[in-house]
């Protein structure tokens, strides 16, 4: 530990700090543009001096030097604030000073400081400079003539992102930041140097002049878009979700979100479901919830338990699947399944289907395997805390049946399946990371279980580690298996009974893109969901429900971790929760539903030990199925914004 005096008090900081870090301990505000905690240290702006005493006579750049036992060092003498008045003024030079047009206007951290440290003047009268606008793509705005050369969007797409993309080309006065030959960016976490930009130089292309921060009401909450659960602040106007931004959560994305949950927000607004529907004369007509209720009531009541099915999907949250399941104990429904990929995954084993490491964990790990997963795809922010730890050069990966720029570096094992046969792994905190599709092939039970025996093996499993993981690319699937809802059929199962008219009545809950619909299409399918997608057009019956922004559920991210979203909107016409039409149609099947699940287990992870299924085994390779990234849910896919990203970004 350190003791250093700002402004004339005592401060104890750690060591390894610089000025910049021990003032910001101290509580003390110190103005900076480039400096930023998460990025590597720049130095570029200046914005950040101090002066420190028994150093030459000039101002010291707070953010790039080291603090030191007895350091004296001072933030608001004179001195300091002739040269911070100097700074602002060189910054303004040539900055065009279009605020009244600016999106960043309200929350720019120009404006806020060169009301603060500026003086309010300049001495500078000539013409001002004009840069060519850049092209990235169709998620960033650009309005270069703005940018004040801090570097931040290029260090976080290096660092951060590690894609590359961005730089700065020419020198002095003739230096502008671009992508390299002036193509869209491609990194799937691009969206994050809107926040990170300090000015109104990059700014959200699709947001652009359609609203100003203070008419926005702010309601903090949880992204659906893939199973890690990332802490998002909704703001939206009236009716509609204007944005979306991410929330600070050191342990599960830190501050950053994926360019999927930041942009797919206009999907909430096309393609939506807003009244029921009731299929009359082989066409569905509109109708009322209480015509709806008892259409699908009277179908069910002439049927056998043993002929209705239930069906959970990827946005289905924990509450909902939950009071799915008992009106499928009150019925009697034995035919009712969440892994609709025929993921051969126990609802026993919590273990088994979590990212046991937690996200967090990941900052410890020495060495990891990936076994059939993506997960740049998969999960961007996991995939960004990856590459931060091999940053480090403390974390050493292999890889099974992976052939893709995860955006570092790895060494690639091949991708024969035998390969998980008595292999281990060395280090002290080793991991491995199973890829969802890795326990949907049909030995997938068996590459599980390797999986796990390589964990056993490795000295993954102890008291204070687990480096055994699973990377769901849902959230509706995590819901599901810890909620129970796995029956005595499985996925292929109750396809296969509904193909052969065994099984009459199909109830989907937000299943729309992970089933084979032919297959139900002698059956009675009532779909509840938010959007029109391929779930609804085979419905005979359809409830429109709300999507994640429109009301209050639990939704357990890929480690476990139950969080709550918040109803930032109403949803649209008729819509209902899903709470509330799940209610209703107990209520007329006679009985009531329990509130909320019981998730005490999650948090007491017993493991399973792994089983001998050699004999299963296939010659089938690991393949890490390619997907598109911007359109995996009906949300997305309605999405205008994220279909552009599909068209324009995808190689």
């Amino acid at each position: 530990m350190l003791t250093v005096t700002i402004n004339g008090k005592a401060v104890t900081i750690p060591d390894g700090l610089t000025i910049i870090q021990a003032c910001e301990v101290a509580d003390v505000e110190i103005p900076r543009f480039c400096y930023h905690e998460r990025l590597a240290i720049a130095g570029n702006c200046r914005m950040c001096l101090v002066e420190v005493e028994g150093m030459p006579p000039k101002p010291v750049a707070s953010c790039a030097m080291p603090a030191a036992d007895g350091m004296k060092i001072h933030t608001d003498t004179p001195m300091v604030k002739k040269a911070r008045e100097g700074v602002m003024e060189f910054l303004l030079a040539n900055h065009p000073l279009d605020c009244p047009i600016c999106d960043q206007g309200g929350e720019c951290d120009l404006q806020d400081q060169a009301y603060q440290y500026g003086k309010g003047k300049s001495a500078y009268h000539e013409h001002k400079r004009a840069v060519k606008d850049k092209n990235m793509g169709p998620l960033i705005k650009t309005q270069m003539t703005r940018c004040i050369h801090c570097t931040r969007c290029v260090r976080f797409i290096e660092d951060v992102a590690g894609t590359c993309e961005i730089g700065a080309v020419n020198r002095g006065e003739n230096m502008e930041i671009t992508t390299y030959l002036e193509h869209g960016i491609k990194s799937e976490l691009s969206g994050n140097i809107i926040d990170l930009c300090p000015v109104g130089a990059l700014t959200s292309k699709p947001y652009a002049f359609k609203v100003r921060s203070w008419e926005l009401q702010k309601t903090e909450s949880i992204d659906v878009m893939d199973a890690v659960g990332s802490n998002i602040r909704i703001d939206s106007r009236g009716i509609e979700v204007m944005r979306i931004l991410p929330r600070v959560n050191e342990e599960i994305n830190e501050e950053w979100i994926s360019d999927k949950t930041r942009f797919c927000y206009d999907g909430l607004k096309y393609q939506r479901l807003d009244k029921p529907y009731v299929k009359r004369e082989g066409k569905l007509q509109a109708a009322s919830f209480a015509d709806a209720g008892k259409a699908i009531t009277e179908v069910i009541k002439v049927v056998k338990p043993s002929e209705i099915a239930v069906l959970s999907g990827q946005l289905s949250s924990a509450d909902e699947v939950f009071a799915l399941k008992q009106i499928c104990e009150k019925l009697g429904v034995k035919n009712f399944d969440c892994r609709l990929k025929g993921e051969k995954l126990s609802a026993a084993d919590s273990a088994s289907y979590l990212f046991n490491t937690k996200i967090s964990g990941i900052d410890q790990a020495d060495s990891c395997l990936l076994i059939g997963v993506n997960p740049r795809k998969d999960a961007p922010i996991l995939n960004a805390r990856l590459r931060k730890r091999f940053l480090t050069k403390q974390l050493k990966i292999a890889a099974i049946g992976v052939n893709a720029d995860l955006t570092y570096g790895y060494e690639n094992l091949g991708d024969d399946v035998s390969l998980l046969k008595n292999f281990r792994l060395q280090g002290k905190n080793p991991m491995l990371i199973l890829g969802h599709d890795m326990v949907a092939r049909p030995d997938g039970e068996l590459v599980l279980n390797l999986a796990k025996k390589i964990a056993e093996d490795s000295n993954m499993i102890r008291e204070d580690w687990n480096g055994f993981n699973f990377l769901s690319k849902s959230t509706g699937l995590i819901n599901g298996l810890a909620t129970g809802f796995v029956g005595d059929s499985n996925i292929s199962e109750i396809l296969k009974k509904t193909e052969n008219g065994e099984i009459k009545i199909v109830i989907l809950h937000a299943v729309d893109d992970e089933i084979d619909f032919t297959k139900l299409k002698n059956a009675f399918v009532v779909y509840i969901g938010s959007h029109g997608d391929r779930g609804a057009h085979i419905a005979d019956v359809i409830l429109p429900a709300a999507a994640y922004s429109e009301k209050t559920a639990i939704y357990i991210n890929l480690e476990g971790c139950a969080q709550t979203t918040s109803r930032a909107v109403f949803a649209p016409g008729e819509a209902k929760t899903d709470l509330e039409i799940l209610a209703e149609l107990a209520e007329k099947l006679g009985f009531e539903l329990k509130k909320n699940p019981d998730l005490q287990h999650l948090a007491k992870l017993g493991w399973i030990k792994s089983c001998d299924l050699s004999e299963n085994l296939t010659t089938e390779k690991i393949v890490t199925q390619d997907f598109d990234f911007y359109l995996t849910n009906p949300i997305a896919r309605a999405s205008r914004t994220l279909n552009k990203c599909s068209s324009e970004l995808q190689s």
